[in-house]
């Protein structure tokens, strides 16, 4: 088994327990507006064009493979890492589905001090891991740039319910953090 391989199994087992975490979590109203329906679509669609891209060769990155490989598997780890930290941080208000709590606080500690969504960036930075380890130019876009479409509508959702339910701690916590990248969006 590849380096890669070790790595998307990783990646997986990391979201199934994300998940399952998820689902005992019931707090607060679901306002996810098919949010999630959206940002798994574009995963799936990013991850069938990569796979055929890669597939046919078209786009193969024939130069610095080795050096594509290396990089996109720490990428894979550093997206998981962040990913599972920003839950974590989160705890029993993360959920999978966009809900809301009153008794929900602004968490503005860990990895939240300096973006907004940092699990969205941990996951971004895993498939943009993967796409870099497949060593494929339209692979690496696809894998990468569809899911970040998905995860601004799903940013958008989120962000009208948190401004909605917090009020004004949120809106002074977001003013002062970039929604994924600090310092650019």
């Amino acid at each position: 088994m590849t380096l890669l391989s070790i790595s998307a199994v990783a990646f997986v087992v990391s979201e199934i327990s994300i998940r399952l975490r998820s689902a005992t979590r019931r707090h607060g109203s679901r306002v996810d507006s098919g949010s999630i329906l959206v940002v798994i679509a574009a995963i799936a669609l990013g991850a069938l064009l990569a796979t055929w891209c890669r597939s046919t060769r078209v786009g193969a990155i024939h130069s610095g493979a080795q050096v594509m490989d290396v990089v996109g598997i720490v990428l894979v780890w550093l997206g998981i890492v962040l990913r599972q930290w920003a839950v974590w941080v989160l705890g029993p208000f993360f959920t999978v589905v966009v809900r809301v709590s009153d008794e929900q606080p602004v968490i503005d500690h860990g990895p939240y001090r300096w973006v907004r969504h940092p699990s969205y960036t941990g996951l971004l930075l895993t498939l943009l891991g993967v796409g870099t380890a497949v060593e494929n130019w339209l692979s690496l876009i696809a894998s990468t740039v569809l899911p970040a479409l998905g995860l601004a509508v799903r940013i958008r959702v989120e962000e009208r319910a948190l401004h909605a339910a917090l009020g004004e701690s949120y809106a002074a916590y977001a003013a002062g953090r970039r929604r994924l990248v600090p310092g650019i969006w």
